[in-house]
């Protein structure tokens, strides 16, 4: 990642084809000019620009940092006339919460993930909210919030557990995450926590690793590595 106030992240595909492969897969940019964070995320490395052609998703949090929702690249209902087709509207991908930590305390992050479910077919149920008072329950925050979890999948991430020899919260990512870091984390269901939806870890100074599996997506799942970039006034 490119340092500063205004970053730029890389996604690699790493393929072992008798030696290491890096194939570009998503870039994601921190937006100037913005009242909260907002992210852009381009499948071209040079064009991360929002009229571009690249440009296939965005992460907008609130205010505080602690709340973030994934889009794809349809169109903001708030910025469109009534009679525009459904099927252009942009589609929420994923919202992602980290708890407030108002004591203070240093401990792990504790973070929830809301992403559209799957229907019969394996295909992800479309969730694309309108600009009226109506469909702002739509939402999946909103969904989530007011506990209305039909057709969306809630997952968390894992505690860590408290390591006496290295005075700091571990968890197992064996051998893919080799450093210390506020932004490791593995996100599972409760219903099966030894199934690992996705994971994430330093590995260098600008360099982490990512892991996913089904029902996520590439973009669902940069997007919420991204989002642990952010800083978080409130769970710091």
């Amino acid at each position: 990642m490119d340092r500063g106030m205004y970053p730029t992240y890389y996604l690699h595909l790493e393929r072992e084809d008798g030696k290491k492969v890096k194939v570009f897969l998503l870039a994601g940019r921190k937006r100037k000019k913005s009242k909260t964070s907002n992210y852009l995320i381009s499948i071209d490395p040079t064009d991360l620009s929002r009229g571009g052609e690249s440009f296939i998703g965005k992460l907008r949090s609130n205010l505080m940092g602690t709340k973030f929702t994934v889009y794809d690249n349809g169109v903001n209902p708030g910025k469109t006339s009534s009679t525009l087709e459904a099927s252009n509207l942009r589609q929420e991908l994923a919202a992602i919460c980290y708890e407030t930590n108002v004591l203070g305390f240093k401990g792990p992050r504790k973070m929830s993930v809301i992403i559209p479910g799957m229907n019969m077919d394996h295909e992800r149920v479309s969730i694309r909210p309108r600009n009226t008072f109506l469909q702002e329950h739509e939402t999946l925050l909103s969904r989530w919030q007011n506990k209305n979890t039909e057709s969306v999948i809630e997952l968390h991430n894992k505690t860590p557990v408290w390591n006496d020899d290295t005075q700091s919260y571990v968890l197992n990512f064996h051998g893919r995450v080799t450093q210390a870091s506020v932004k490791n984390f593995q996100i599972i269901h409760d219903n099966d926590p030894d199934y690992i939806v996705m994971q994430f870890g330093r590995v260098a100074e600008d360099v982490f690793t990512m892991d996913y599996n089904y029902p996520m997506c590439a973009l669902q799942a940069f997007a919420i590595a991204l989002s642990s970039f952010d800083s978080k006034l409130a769970c710091e």
